[in-house]
């Protein structure tokens, strides 16, 4: 006689309403963590904030499984907030990659255990080579706990996991210790946004504070410029063909004299200029708003929004153009 074929398991129908209250228990679960976290915090967590700031080489920070993923991001986190960190594998630094840490260095070793073999490992080569260990444990009594020079207790009471296995609240917890920390760290150092734009030059903070004013300009041949003489109808061909809504009327050596633009041509207009005949001198804006190329582009944003005009000219210290540019020049740039 042939088995009874048996049905595939058929998983509990749930409407929205009890997945929606399923997601409010697991963040529930993991914020009263991060909270009841707050509230045991005590002096060991500034002791490891000075231990970590007298650090003269790299924060190491290593940890196994999801511990391991937690410790990537702390270590990415510290990096980029201006304490120099990278991750260590635990089972690679057993195998030879401990070599990668100095004794200038300090460790992060992260395992809710405290008793992860991979981590105990190192403790020993750790000790003789002292360099100082500071452990994220949910076990104060562990054996990583009572090896590290530091001790900060990210325990909690239970994982957002209903069947309490699957590490949940408690790498939340974690990760909240370690954006603690950098947190700490970054005021010590005196971190600033500079700083982090550095670190960051790709995202939209690091072009906002590093580009600058020559890094979006038009130059040479893409100035908008005519002389004095030049008629009002020159002026505007100009404007046309270099497309950035203004033109600079230069002297003859370069120096800037005014700037033509599109609120100038109404006025000209208003007035019943003849644009064949009349002079640019006679419809120009003197004392025009410009800016240097060695400004912040973030500085030429401000220029423009302050007196709401969409395009500057650059110029030199003796006040000879250099350059031009556009709002649309800054959008691109990523800096508006």
């Amino acid at each position: 006689m042939a088995p009874q074929a048996h049905s595939p398991a058929v998983p509990h129908a749930l409407d929205d309403a009890a997945l929606v209250a399923l997601g409010r228990e697991a963040l529930g679960i993991e914020a009263d963590a991060v909270a009841a976290l707050a509230r045991r915090l005590d002096t060991d967590f500034a002791r490891a904030c000075r231990l970590l700031l007298a650090c003269r080489g790299r924060v190491v920070v290593t940890g196994m499984g999801k511990s391991g993923h937690v410790a990537g991001k702390i270590a990415a986190t510290l990096a980029s907030t201006g304490t120099p960190a990278f991750f260590l594998h635990p089972a690679e630094a057993g195998h030879g990659d401990i070599g990668m840490i100095t004794r200038d260095d300090a460790v992060i070793a992260l395992s809710n255990s405290g008793e992860t073999a991979e981590l105990l490992v190192l403790v020993p080569v750790l000790k003789r080579m002292g360099v100082p260990l500071v452990a994220l444990t949910g076990n104060p009594g562990s054996t990583l706990a009572r090896s590290a020079d530091v001790h900060l207790d990210v325990s909690v009471p239970a994982e957002a996991c209903p069947l309490n296995l699957a590490p949940t609240a408690s790498t939340t917890a974690s990760l909240a210790m370690g954006d603690a920390l950098a947190v700490a760290l970054l005021r010590l150092h005196g971190f600033t946004e500079e700083d982090f734009a550095r670190s960051h030059p790709g995202g939209s903070l690091g072009r906002r504070l590093l580009l600058h004013v020559a890094d979006v300009m038009h130059r040479g041949d893409e100035i908008p410029r005519v002389g004095a003489e030049s008629t009002v109808s020159e002026g505007l061909l100009e404007m046309s063909r270099k497309g950035l809504g203004i033109t600079s009327v230069v002297a003859a050596d370069g120096r800037l004299l005014g700037v033509f633009t599109d609120g100038d041509l109404r006025r000209a207009l208003d007035h019943r200029v003849d644009v064949h005949v009349t002079p640019m001198r006679e419809v120009m804006t003197k004392n025009c708003r410009t800016i240097g190329a060695r400004e912040l582009a973030a500085e030429a944003v401000l220029l423009m929004e302050k007196h709401r005009i969409t395009a500057l000219l650059v110029v030199d210290e003796a006040q000879h153009v250099v350059g031009a540019l556009n709002v649309h020049d800054l959008l691109r740039a990523g800096v508006m």
